[in-house]
């Protein structure tokens, strides 16, 4: 009987197209998988590129500033001006810098934490995934 069928067209026909059929389910998946992982490394640039630019916008004070009043000039005697330069320091420029750097690297720290417990979670789904398959 088997032999009968194997040489029916409409049998050939249909074993073909169970082929082609199960190629092209595997070439979704393969596709539905590098998608994935394209968008979840999209999402954890976005995030990384996000995070960065809040912080530091939050450190360096650099914000919305209101239109000020035009200042009226205010006449200062050279001795007024020595004094104002001896008293001023450069410290919050340098604290700056190191609130700055402070940031970007705890940025890092926390971004790579998160794209390893990001890649943690996915694998277990894909886990679970595979073992609900037949």
């Amino acid at each position: 009987m088997e032999l009968l069928e194997s040489d029916d067209p409409k049998s050939q026909l249909l074993k073909k197209t169970a082929v082609h059929r199960e190629a092209l389910e595997e070439e979704a998946r393969l596709l539905s998988e590098r998608t994935e992982k394209t968008i979840t490394a999209a999402l954890i640039i976005g995030g990384a590129l996000i995070t960065t630019y809040f912080l530091v916008r939050q450190f360096s004070g650099s914000g919305h500033k209101a239109k000020s009043k035009p200042k009226k000039l205010k006449i200062v005697t050279r001795r007024e001006n020595e004094e104002a330069t001896d008293t001023e320091s450069h410290a919050p420029g340098i604290v700056s810098q190191i609130g700055t750097a402070l940031a970007s690297q705890a940025t890092v720290f926390l971004l790579t934490l998160a794209k390893e417990k990001l890649f943690e979670f996915l694998e277990t789904q894909k886990k679970t995934r595979t073992d609900e398959r037949p």
